[in-house]
């Protein structure tokens, strides 16, 4: 139920922009202003479920969304205007297949991932079925698209090239944002101990340079257009996830984390705001909606299939990784007692390991076993 209300308010906050707003720098402004705000309600987030989860309760992190949510409806049909009303269909079986077509292939992905004791299961039967039940659904899913007359992802919106290239380029950066988040969360509490709140606060940097790339594009895409600000964003992003690749449990925050987080925020917000530009740049008011759910559904997507597929290559290699030290540890006649000293310094030095394997580290870093 969340992830369908989140389907509908997102791709409807960006239709809105597109309809109210005439392209140009007044459409430039508002999508400047949309994603400073969703970047504040990030900050609140990351700070605020840190302050709920170490004074409350993990729980309130989840409860604490429906006063919000409660007040948000109420608001909105006083203060937003009615769109015009269309008559059409809802493609339920491009819904099924697809829904089910992507479910099937995250959980293959994940499923896939080598155990702690170092077998791999990628030839297991439910792995196996997973994937060949995603691939006929998603087959399935495009014969139906091609097909329907309300089609949930129109073919013809697709034929634009620049317009196809924006949504697979958000879903890009939906993958290397979603992966940092839980790859970067997963380490500082694990290898450095981090609380709740702590990692919330740590993303702070992250989230400031979000918001100020955001506000440089609103001023920058008018003057000089879209493709070298795409270009910026793109080398920024991969020069902070290199960057962020080498840490290590010896690391520090401020010499392994703040740096990185900057230049990757930064780059982040040079694409998301541009991105969303060039999708929805020409785009007639009666397929708003949809090219703007696209947007959005790119950005899930691109997030939870590409934080499958890394998840599985980095906890595949944290768990070669602590099987190899332990191994070596042990025939050096210091055995690895679980919850000692030995084994919490095998585990981290893995987790850093299988960190930068998931941040495209290639072979050779200094994180290697």
């Amino acid at each position: 139920m969340h992830g369908a209300g989140g389907a509908l308010v997102a791709p409807a906050a960006l239709a809105l922009i597109t309809t109210t707003f005439a392209e140009g720098p007044p459409r430039t402004r508002a999508f400047g202003v949309y994603a400073a705000m969703s970047i504040a309600g990030g900050a609140i987030g990351l700070t605020g479920g840190g302050l709920l989860t170490t004074y409350a309760s993990w729980r309130w992190v989840l409860f604490v969304n429906v006063p919000i949510g409660a007040a948000v409806a109420l608001a909105a049909p006083r203060v937003l205007a009615e769109s015009p009303r269309r008559r059409g269909r809802f493609d339920l079986p491009g819904a099924i297949t697809g829904t089910a077509g992507v479910t099937a292939l995250v959980y293959g992905l994940i499923s896939a991932a080598t155990s702690p004791d170092g077998v791999s299961h990628w030839g297991d039967a439910k792995v196996l079925a997973s994937l060949a039940a995603a691939v006929v659904l998603l087959a399935a899913f495009a014969v139906i698209e091609t097909r329907s007359r309300y089609a949930l992802l129109p073919i013809p919106l697709l034929r634009d090239r620049t317009r196809t290239g924006a949504y697979l380029s958000y879903a890009g950066v939906g993958i290397f944002v979603f992966s940092m988040f839980f790859f970067l969360t997963v380490f500082m509490q694990a290898a450095w101990g981090y609380s709740a709140l702590r990692t919330g606060l740590a993303y702070l940097p992250f989230t400031a340079a979000l918001f100020l790339g955001a506000g440089a594009v609103a001023q920058l895409v008018p003057k000089i257009g879209a493709r070298p600000i795409l270009i910026a964003g793109s080398a920024a992003s991969t020069g902070g996830l290199y960057w962020l690749s080498r840490i290590s449990e010896h690391d520090t925050y401020a010499s392994a984390v703040l740096g990185p987080t900057m230049v990757i925020g930064a780059g982040a917000a040079l694409l998301f705001v541009t991105l969303s530009l060039v999708a929805l740049n020409r785009v007639a008011e009666a397929d708003s909606g949809v090219a703007s759910s696209l947007l959005n559904t790119g950005q899930q997507l691109g997030g939870a299939i590409g934080l499958a597929l890394l998840g599985t290559v980095a906890w595949t290699v944290v768990a070669h990784s602590a099987h190899a030290q332990a191994a070596h540890a042990a025939q050096a006649g210091h055995p690895a007692h679980p919850g000692g000293p030995l084994a919490a310094a095998i585990y981290n030095h893995a987790l850093a390991t299988g960190f930068a394997r998931g941040s495209w580290s290639p072979p050779g870093s200094r994180c290697s076993p």
